[in-house]
């Protein structure tokens, strides 16, 4: 623990205090939460939004009934999130694992440690550890940090993290120093890409950002 410790508490309560609570992640069901975290690499929410809304209006939000059409379908359900016969192809593995190995039960498959469910999500062809940790942080409403550019990003600048550090470095970072709460990691990781949109872009603007009065390099 120690100064890093200290180092991103003060990092929270300064990003907390500037942009409040951001109610992530939006989903009515933790299935939906799921579909999501498939469709959005590499896209922005709304067009998420636009995808999982053809889903819905063809009956087909619930596991068992989209695992039961053909991968050709489900492209161009979600053609709206872009790189639609990828992100298909992705899902319905993940779809598989969850009808054929656990009846399509969410609960059965959330079961159990974050190391064993993290495991068997990256068994899944196409669900890699952001994706693996957005599902198990924001549906299954475990403790697990996800990491993402822009964590890495603010993380590089305020010398947190080598900018080389690799995935599992970045998490570790959080999780060692940071207590094992869903809801905190919720809400911090919504907070940084909020710092990561407004402020700690490629091209920083520091004026103004909340972590401002923080050590860090303003490198691009």
């Amino acid at each position: 623990m120690g100064s890093t410790a200290a180092t991103l508490k003060e990092f929270y309560d300064a990003l907390y205090a500037r942009f409040g609570p951001q109610y992530w992640w939006p989903g009515d069901t933790p299935f939906e939460v799921m579909v999501g975290a498939i469709l959005t690499q590499n896209t922005n929410w709304k067009n998420v939004e636009k995808a999982i809304g053809n889903i819905r209006k063809a009956g087909l939000l619930d596991p068992v009934a989209l695992r039961s059409i053909d991968v050709g379908r489900l492209a161009e359900l979600v053609r709206p999130a872009g790189y639609y016969n990828i992100k298909a192809a992705r899902l319905m593995s993940l779809l598989r694992m969850l009808v054929d190995d656990f009846g399509g039960d969410m609960d059965a498959l959330f079961e159990g440690s974050v190391a064993v469910l993290r495991e068997r999500l990256l068994s899944v062809h196409g669900v890699g550890p952001e994706t693996a940790d957005s599902i198990i942080l924001y549906a299954a409403r475990k403790p697990t940090f996800v990491v993402d550019a822009y964590t890495c990003r603010m993380a590089c600048r305020h010398n947190l993290i080598l900018e080389d550090a690799a995935y599992d470095e970045v998490k570790a970072v959080f999780e060692e120093n940071l207590p094992l709460d869903a809801n905190l990691f919720n809400e911090y990781h919504a907070l940084i890409v909020r710092l990561g949109k407004e402020f700690c872009r490629k091209t920083p603007v520091c004026a103004g950002c909340p972590l401002e009065s923080h050590p860090h390099e303003l490198q691009a």
